[in-house]
């Protein structure tokens, strides 16, 4: 049988994601579809502003908007009136108070976005077989090293193959095979409530937000609008709920019926249809999967773990994240890096998040579906008084940051330092006592100056998304950290320290042009001085394992209007004594692993030492450090 480092089934968007980074990796991927081609219309086409930054960090933004995709940066909301609907207000797509590099919803067609992940693999070698599916698979351990047997076949049953994994991952979607078989079980967070139609066509009206995303309340229903690329756009139509005396969870509706349900919601405004390109009806349910995997072999994400409505535009940028969690744990554990036992927080952090999505999503659709009362009908609104804020609008506001992708939080875990982790240094920084940066949650973006050819960069951009945890020295000011500075390096010149412990085999043929990875393929440092550009000398002001990092080292000389008294905005972004420093420890993934005081002597790279040594494959500390 023919080997592989990982199956993948399914070329949606978790299954794409995840072979897209296993293919750069250097990995054996199998990665089946049964479909003949890509989406060719329809499904998912929101990403959000989190996901843009992960496209951005993999080299992959620029194929996606080469699409000219619409761009969200405003929601307008309206709501009945006694001459039909009105505009009661707008509200930012992504408000400024998230501090996103892009503020705005991108729209565009899946199967668009689709490409640019296939392209990307076919260039690494990969390629996507189709259509074929899975029709069997065991955990038999006949092969330690490669224990799981996939059976796959073409769909017209005519060709079969048998194959041996390390893990198989389920990207299938909603029905889902390898669940199935699993016999794991979706729980569902409430009945069947609405049924609804979604549209995607070019139109011709006179209502004046057909280009933006707007929620529509009227007296005939409700309606979500989308814009598209192409001059398209989609239109979600509400077509039955179960407070219709006729309620039933299974109605459908033809084209004709639901454009003539959209021109009663739309009054006094026409619209009209040059063509549709896609159309379905669907019920919302909210469900999630109990489990993950079962044996932490055979895994599944995406749709396969996690239903729910489309309108809050979460689906494939939650199915993003799922394929980056799962990737880069399974890289370290592959690489010998990590220990196998942090496979579970793949299930923990990932199930947290489809859990919290699928409250929030119960919320949204529910009040999305309901009526609201117009400005007449609530007491006491005068015509030439504003109404009342209405409790969506409240609901909308209030979720802004989780929709944009920023407010996924992940709990303390051996990745995410707590008081509570193995790991008690009185040097970890404590949010948001002592930092700004709380752990399982994003990296602050920051605008920095790069030394060696003074580009003006966003520092949390610069290191590429490699599989490295990223390793932020923030130096403060020369004369003030230069010794702890040395210190730091000296540690980690030790064979035992975290960084020392895991130097590349081939470390003294690495190539004098290698910007990310020249000492371990586990690490990346990046450098940040509280100091003007044109005064930081790399070779005087950093011993040489920092200075070999010479591409990613920057002053922090780029004023912030979000700390506009700092005098180094990015270490006050962080939360960080603007002279002193400290180091910022990111999982590969972005999210922030730990913050530690920058002092002098050992009790930096220590505290360092005791993090990493939770789940990587060797002990750390002990020896004396040597360069």
């Amino acid at each position: 049988m023919e080997k592989y480092d990982i199956v993948i089934i399914g070329a949606g968007p978790v299954g794409l994601m995840l072979g897209t980074i296993m293919q750069r990796w250097g990995y054996k991927v199998k990665h089946i579809d049964n479909r003949a081609e890509p989406t060719p219309t329809g499904r998912a086409d929101g990403i959000q502003p989190r996901s843009l930054d992960l496209l951005r960090n993999m080299g992959l933004k620029r194929a996606v908007m080469a699409h000219e995709p619409a761009k969200v940066y405003e929601v307008a909301f309206w709501d009945p009136s006694a001459r039909g609907i009105q505009r009661t207000g707008t509200w930012a797509s992504c408000p400024k108070f998230i501090d996103a590099r892009y503020p705005f919803t991108t729209l565009l067609h899946q199967g668009l976005i689709e490409r640019v992940f296939i392209a990307d693999i076919e260039k690494n070698g990969g390629r996507i077989q189709r259509p074929w599916t899975i029709t069997g698979f065991e955990n038999n351990g006949m092969d330690t090293e490669y224990p799981v047997e996939v059976s796959l076949a073409h769909v017209d049953g005519e060709a079969r193959e048998t194959v041996r994994t390390k893990y198989l991952f389920s990207g299938e979607g909603a029905r889902s095979f390898v669940r199935e078989k699993l016999g794991v079980q979706m729980h569902y967070k409430d009945p069947i409530a609405h049924v609804w139609g979604v549209m995607d066509g070019v139109v011709r009206t006179d209502f004046p937000d057909i280009k933006m995303k707007c929620t529509i309340h009227s007296d005939a229903g409700s309606i979500m609008v989308i814009p598209r690329e192409d001059n398209m756009v989609r239109l979600y139509i509400q077509i039955a709920s179960s407070t219709d005396p006729d309620w039933n969870p299974r109605k459908s509706a033809t084209e004709q019926e639901v454009q003539d349900h959209a021109r009663k919601i739309l009054q006094p405004y026409y619209i009209e249809w040059d063509r549709v390109e896609w159309y379905s009806v669907y019920p919302i349910g909210q469900g999630i999967a109990e489990k993950y995997t079962l044996d932490e072999r055979v895994f599944m994400g995406g749709d396969c773990c996690h239903t729910h409505s489309p309108k809050a535009g979460q689906g494939m940028n939650t199915a993003f994240l799922d394929a980056q969690n799962f990737a880069w744990k399974i890289h370290h554990v592959e690489s010998g890096f990590a220990s196998r036992n942090i496979l579970s927080t793949y299930e923990t952090e990932r199930k947290l998040i489809a859990d919290n999505l699928l409250n929030f999503d119960a919320k949204y659709a529910k009040l999305f579906s309901a009526r609201l009362p117009s400005a007449g009908e609530v007491a006491g609104a005068h015509k030439d008084e504003p109404a009342e804020e209405n409790e969506f609008v409240k609901t909308f506001k209030a979720s802004c940051e989780f929709t944009s992708g920023y407010g996924v939080a992940y709990d303390p875990n051996i990745f995410n330092w707590s008081a509570d982790h193995s790991a008690r240094s009185p040097l970890f920084l404590t949010y948001p006592e002592n930092t700004k940066l709380r752990t399982g949650r994003i990296l602050i973006p920051a605008t920095v100056t790069r030394i060696v050819d003074a580009n003006v960069v966003h520092l949390e951009q610069e290191i590429p998304l490699n599989g490295s945890f990223r390793i932020y020295v923030f130096a403060g000011k020369p004369s003030t950290t230069h010794r702890a500075i040395n210190d730091l390096a000296r540690g980690l010149g030790s064979k035992r320290s975290f960084f020392g412990a895991f130097t590349r085999e081939d470390v003294d043929s690495v190539s004098y042009h290698e910007r990310e990875n020249p000492h371990s393929k586990f690490f990346t440092v990046a450098t940040v001085f509280n100091a003007p550009r044109a005064s930081v000398d790399i070779s005087e002001a950093l011993p040489p394992v920092l200075a070999r990092y010479r591409d990613h080292v920057y002053a922090d000389d780029i004023w912030d209007h979000r700390v506009p008294d700092s005098k180094a905005a990015a270490h006050a972004k962080m939360g960080l004594d603007q002279d002193e420093g400290g180091v910022v420890i990111v999982r590969p993934d972005g999210y922030v692993g730990c913050v530690v005081k920058l002092v002098e002597g050992s009790g930096t790279i220590d505290a360092l030492n005791d993090y990493f040594g939770a789940f990587v494959t060797k002990k750390l500390g002990g020896e004396q450090a040597q360069l």
